[in-house]
């Protein structure tokens, strides 16, 4: 679908709720709620992480941030490799276009099925997290008579500061524990079908601050020299993870990292000169970064209420179209901006709601907003990242969202998750 849209505010400029309600009529979509994804705010996002990274070094794109296929097309013209750790997010990267030697499967459990799926699509690169998934690897590998390449995942002996969520130094399903791989080092050997052929080692999420992600690339770079010379191992690929931050579901542009490509590569240099012509390759890996500013949900005002003593919002979206993880109280409250009814009056002490048969079903308590009536369009801004991907989508039923993918001032792509029941067996 190609909709010109031409004279409208583009994608990125629409606030009014005219500007959102004439996109989504262009759009072909008569109601809300949608999702809007800037395709030229990807192609941004990826120039500036790769402008703060060292080169010569690989860039993954973690889908579990957002696999939309317009999002992965974009990201897969630019350059970037895949990171996948589902036999759903393999089968998106491979219809993507995405090179089966450019695709890293991880993941701390995977099923055998998974694995022969990842194989015959002929993927050969996967993260390990222990003797077992080696082992695993090695004979399934062995079963489909090829090598897979092995990159060990390593839980660190601590936490490395100023983490956004903690994914290393403490008890973890990600990784073998670094002790555990010194103490036990032949353990941790190549296999027949699966040579180890480095290191996986993703510290930390989430992170704005440029001095916490050095300190984090620090301690990995000196993480992986202990379990280099532990293993003996001439190491082919030392994946450095990422831990990006980006704003979500608030209003704010992507941090900036001034000096991070200069700093790192003073770290690579004194950790391994050689990493200058990829020996070993270095590897970065990013979700949030690259997609988050990219999104935004628009969706509208239901019901309006006072209950008591309290101002209450019903919306259309709620934990099933937008936070699953703020549902279970990981993400910061959701706090919508209320497009074109700035001029009335405030209503303080709002509750922000969603449709669900469930007290759970909140964005926001206790803030101020505009005096939205029902109809009215909202629009959450910078949900590219873990928006509709990371939510409750089946649960009480309710319709998804549709997404649109626009570049530039065209519409790019309309379409719509399906949740439909496929029977796979019926006596």
């Amino acid at each position: 679908m190609r909709t010109d849209l031409t004279g409208l505010a583009g994608a990125a400029d629409a606030t009014r709720a005219a500007d959102i309600a004439s996109w989504l009529d262009a759009a072909g979509i008569a109601s809300t709620p949608a999702y809007l994804y800037d395709l030229a705010e990807v192609r941004r996002s990826y120039a500036r992480l790769c402008d703060a990274l060292p080169s010569p070094a690989t860039l993954y794109y973690s889908l579990k941030a957002n696999p939309h296929p317009d999002v992965l097309a974009t990201l897969r013209a630019l350059g970037a490799w895949a990171e996948v750790c589902s036999r759903g997010e393999l089968d998106a990267a491979v219809h993507a276009g995405f090179a089966p030697g450019r695709i890293l499967y991880t993941g701390p459990g995977k099923r055998d099925s998974d694995i022969a799926a990842a194989l015959r699509a002929g993927v050969r690169d996967f993260s390990c997290d222990s003797p077992h998934a080696l082992d695993q690897l090695d004979r399934l590998a062995a079963r489909h008579g090829v090598e897979a390449r092995c990159l060990i995942r390593v839980n660190d002996d601590r936490p490395a500061a100023g983490q956004g969520l903690t994914m290393t130094g403490v008890a973890s399903q990600f990784g073998a524990d670094a002790s555990w791989i010194e103490a036990e080092s032949e353990r941790f050997a190549s296999r027949p079908n699966a040579r180890v052929a480095g290191l996986h080692l993703y510290m930390g999420s989430n992170l704005a601050d440029e001095d916490a992600l050095v300190n984090q690339f620090a301690r990995a770079l000196v993480t992986a020299a202990r379990l280099r010379d532990a293993l003996h191992a001439d190491l082919a690929v030392v994946d450095l993870g990422g831990g990006f931050g980006a704003p979500f579901a608030r209003a704010g542009e992507l941090p900036e990292f001034p000096t991070l490509n200069r700093r790192l590569a003073g770290l690579l240099d004194e950790w391994c000169p050689g990493w200058r012509h990829g020996r070993p390759a270095i590897a970065f890996e990013s979700g949030r970064y690259l997609t988050a500013t990219c999104g935004r949900l628009l969706t509208r005002v239901l019901d309006t209420k006072r209950s008591h003593g309290r101002n209450v919002l019903v919306l259309e979206s709620g934990i099933n179209h937008l936070g699953g993880m703020s549902g279970l109280r990981r993400l910061p409250p959701v706090t919508p901006e209320f497009a074109g009814c700035a001029d009335r009056e405030p209503l303080p002490d709002t509750l922000v709601a969603g449709p669900l048969c469930t007290p759970l079903d909140t964005w926001a308590r206790g803030v101020t907003v505009p005096g939205v009536r029902p109809g009215d369009v909202v629009v959450v801004p910078n949900v590219g990242a873990y928006g509709l991907y990371a939510s409750l989508v089946t649960f009480l039923g309710h319709p998804l969202p549709a997404e649109i993918a626009v570049d530039g001032n065209r519409v790019f792509s309309v379409t719509r998750l399906s949740t439909q029941r496929i029977p796979l067996r019926r006596d």
